[in-house]
């Protein structure tokens, strides 16, 4: 349970920093530096190919060179390089003769270069085609969109990765020029890297119809065996195409049935936050409380549900959480703090408008009095709370 609750943390952390920056992708892998991030941050960048080298020498103290010829150049600070010379760099690195590399470098008296990167004909022509940050998000991400499970793993793993680091409402647009087909054989094939099945779960919601919301479906009710990578992303998809008949798959699926394992619970409740942010009304809000409510009942896991449900306003569990304060069931520090911090939350509002004037007062009468009850444990729910 410690661990399975360390990686709830993780998760609310990376949903939570996600969601509110609107800076990647919710169910991506974390983002890694782009090549065109890369190469937008060199002053200089060519291609070469493996002319020669020497091996570094233990006895001399050397650690070698190897020298490299230059094929094409992207871009350079001055006219100091020409096609045809030759770049030498300390440091030996075996290859063979027209092996391929792009340098990339700073200029800081004189060129630096970063350690070489192997690509092919193919990939290298992919990077100087790539749009770059300046160019609209349709039209950029569009343009990796085709590069998506590529045949080189550079070329797949780096359109990935812009992906990863796209925030949704630049991905969503994508829609009509995604083929649901394609991203299902993707789901599928036991070969696709699994950090990128949230992503194309994800995708799939996006540009899907009824047949990949049937898909998904399958998907997520199959027999389960471990934690699978991508599932919260794959319900979320579903969502996306199924709306309100979606919530009540999941919630008699994976938030009824406490015999599941906590990550297919969880993977549940990340999909009804991302439909909370980014649903758009697919699905109201009152109903996905009501989905969330659910999880009360599971000691293991409640303090994380209560935190959503007053990040969600959810005026009508309070009674509900006062009793469950008291209850032995519940009866850990954790689920404590978060009713605490619930009241916090509830107390402050001032913008609940006056249908909540009386929930209003009813969270600080409710507070003062566990204040009264347990000073310690409001105070240490005090000490980290941060209204948002």
């Amino acid at each position: 349970m410690l661990s399975t609750k360390l990686m709830a943390a993780v998760g609310v952390l990376t949903m939570a920093l996600s969601t509110s920056a609107a800076m990647c992708c919710p169910f991506c892998s974390a983002p890694e530096q782009t090549l065109t991030e890369q190469l937008g941050q060199s002053d200089a960048a060519v291609l070469v190919q493996w002319s020669s080298g020497t091996p570094a020498d233990r006895e001399k103290e050397t650690v070698g060179e190897t020298s490299y010829q230059i094929v094409e150049i992207m871009r350079q600070p001055g006219n100091e390089l020409s096609k045809g010379s030759t770049i030498k760099l300390d440091r030996y690195r075996p290859g063979k003769s027209g092996d391929l590399f792009l340098l990339m470098g700073s200029n800081t008296d004189g060129i630096n270069w970063a350690s070489p990167l192997e690509v092919s004909e193919t990939s290298f022509n992919y990077l100087k085609q790539a749009p770059g940050k300046e160019v609209p998000s349709l039209k950029r991400l569009s343009y990796f969109l085709k590069f998506l499970e590529y045949s080189d793993p550079l070329i797949a793993n780096d359109a990935y990765a812009e992906f990863a680091g796209a925030p949704y409402q630049e991905i969503a647009p994508l829609a009509e020029a995604v083929d649901p087909a394609k991203v299902r054989k993707w789901i599928s094939n036991p070969q696709t890297v699994p950090t990128r099945l949230g992503f194309y779960g994800l995708l799939l919601g996006i540009c899907g119809k009824e047949e990949d919301a049937e898909f998904l479906k399958q998907e997520i009710l199959k027999p389960v065996d471990g934690y699978r990578l991508g599932i919260d992303g794959l319900m979320a998809g579903y969502l996306l195409l199924t709306r309100d008949e979606g919530v009540t798959v999941l919630e008699d699926a994976k938030l009824k049935d406490a015999t599941i394992p906590f990550s297919e619970t969880y993977a549940a409740m990340q999909a009804l936050r991302f439909v909370w942010q980014y649903g758009e009304d697919r699905v109201p809000k009152q109903r996905l409380r009501e989905a969330m409510r659910i999880l009360l009942d599971r000691p293991e896991v409640a303090d994380l549900v209560i935190t959503d449900l007053a990040r969600w306003e959810d005026w009508g569990v309070m009674e509900r959480l006062m009793e469950m304060y008291d209850s032995p069931s519940f009866n850990n520090s954790q689920t404590k703090r978060s009713i605490v911090r619930y009241l916090l939350v509830m107390s402050k509002k001032k913008d609940a408008g006056p249908e909540h004037a009386s929930d209003v007062a009813a969270a600080k009468t409710n507070l003062a009095a566990l204040k009264e009850k347990d000073p310690t444990t409001v105070k240490q729910a005090e000490k980290f709370f941060f209204l948002n």
